[in-house]
């Protein structure tokens, strides 16, 4: 079934009825459909345009399909080219010819615009759902995890942290996530229902009504840029590859963890993988798949933005490609934040590597520096000292806290005996702000 054909003299090529097809992809979009056509037919019966007996027909034969597609009784299949179509005639089968007023005062443009937003606004909710959970995962592991580590700057030691600091980091990051995508969220909430093909329509309809039936803040007021506009669906595939560039950022950083070189953390066999040869191999597929979903997502955000660059007002075919970049990157990211939940969650920390690591690599260094400048000496000043007190701790294969309070005086007689009490690693994390740490 086609929604259009009058004009035409022959029939579509059967290739270009296939490449023209979206039903495959936009057959998602069913129960927004039918939710939009309730409430479009349900103004339709207050602005008095169809009459209530016509009105109860059409919404009962929706409601119907409703049904029958939940219970597997209706598929979602046939020689359809998009869900309109799909849904129209199974309201006409059942409605009769009563069903072909359903359109009145609509255009596909505002529909698919329209069963989009409400897509993506009941698809962001269960995206900040997943986030939810998985930071709830990062705070319990947390909790547990108070345990001394190296933190790094360029993958080189740096000072002491935990690692509860250190997964607390990812937490403030999924914590922007979330506010990412309920500010867009936020921006998206008008109703395009309404706006017909570009210029609105001669029928005295009330798009408000539609509005707040359809639980939007307000109606898009322009309908040229209403049918046109895409911006929501960029801004969520971005703040979502954001969210997977944070992942990764994780995911890399528990591979490295996890190596015998570093071997800091352990991840669960139910998140890891073997290989086929070699019998001794435990490999971090979970997050190195995580790593490498990153890039698809990317590209569909390239993709989305490189459609929507050069389209004059108003709509163009090129946007039927927009569904297919939201889809993809919706499913893996929230594949990808249940996965990365599952690994948190069930990540062995092991604590005595990560202690026996904060011993090397003059990780007190700054708080050394610190100590001068609280004696009274620039920290230029104190920079320079520290650095020659490394030098020759290198020169002796030694850690700053292992040298006698006689070798630390003679790089500066502003050093006491309790320099070690600033020092050594164990207090370090007792110091000034530090405490948050643990």
């Amino acid at each position: 079934m086609k929604l259009w054909g009058g004009r035409f003299k022959t029939e579509e090529d059967s290739f270009m009825d296939k490449f023209n097809s979206s039903f495959n992809i936009d057959q998602r979009l069913w129960e927004q459909d039918i939710k939009g056509s309730i409430a479009h037919v349900s103004m339709l019966s207050k602005c008095h345009i169809l009459s209530s007996d016509e009105t109860e027909k059409i919404i009962k034969a929706l409601e119907q399909i409703h049904s029958e597609i939940l219970d597997g009784t209706l598929l979602l299949e046939g020689e359809f080219e998009d869900i309109h179509s799909f849904l129209e005639y199974q309201v006409t089968q059942k409605a009769g010819a009563v069903g072909k007023k359903m359109h009145t005062a609509r255009s596909r443009n505002d529909q698919v615009a329209l069963d989009m937003k409400l897509y993506v606004k009941l698809s962001g909710q269960e995206v900040i759902k997943s986030l939810e959970k998985l930071i709830s995962a990062i705070e319990k592991k947390s909790s547990e995890s108070s345990f001394p580590m190296p933190g790094y700057t360029h993958l080189q030691r740096a000072q002491i942290v935990t690692f509860k600091y250190h997964l607390m980091a990812y937490y403030e990051m999924l914590t922007r996530d979330m506010k990412r995508i309920e500010n867009a969220l936020s921006i998206m909430d008008t109703c395009p229902l309404g706006s017909c093909a570009l210029a609105g329509t001669t029928y005295p309809i009330d798009r408000e009504f539609t509005a707040a039936m359809l639980e939007f803040e307000a109606v898009q007021k322009n309908t040229m840029d209403s049918v046109s506009d895409r911006d929501y669906i960029i801004e969520m595939i971005s703040a979502f590859s954001i969210i997977m560039m944070h992942l990764s950022r994780l995911s890399e950083e528990f591979i490295i963890f996890s190596t015998k070189e570093f071997d800091f953390i352990a991840l669960s066999d139910a998140y890891s993988t073997g290989s086929s040869i070699m019998p001794q191999k435990k490999n971090p597929d979970s997050l190195e798949l995580v790593r490498g979903k990153t890039g698809r997502l990317y590209g569909n955000l390239m993709g989305i933005l490189t459609t929507m660059k050069a389209l004059p007002l108003t709509y163009n075919k090129d946007m039927q490609e927009d569904k297919q970049y939201y889809f993809e990157s919706l499913d893996t990211v929230i594949d990808c934040i249940t996965i990365i939940e599952g690994v948190v969650s069930t990540l062995t920390v092991k604590s005595e590597n990560m202690e026996k690591a904060t011993k090397g690599g003059f990780l007190n260094a700054t708080e050394l520096a610190d100590y001068l400048v609280k004696q009274g000496i620039a920290f230029r000043d104190a920079h320079s000292i520290v650095g020659q007190v490394v030098k020759h701790c290198e020169a002796k294969a030694m850690e700053i806290d292992q040298l006698s309070i006689e070798e630390l005086k003679a790089f500066s007689p502003h050093i006491k005996e309790d320099v070690y009490s600033y020092i050594e690693p164990s207090s370090i994390l007792k110091q000034g702000t530090k405490p948050d740490m643990l």
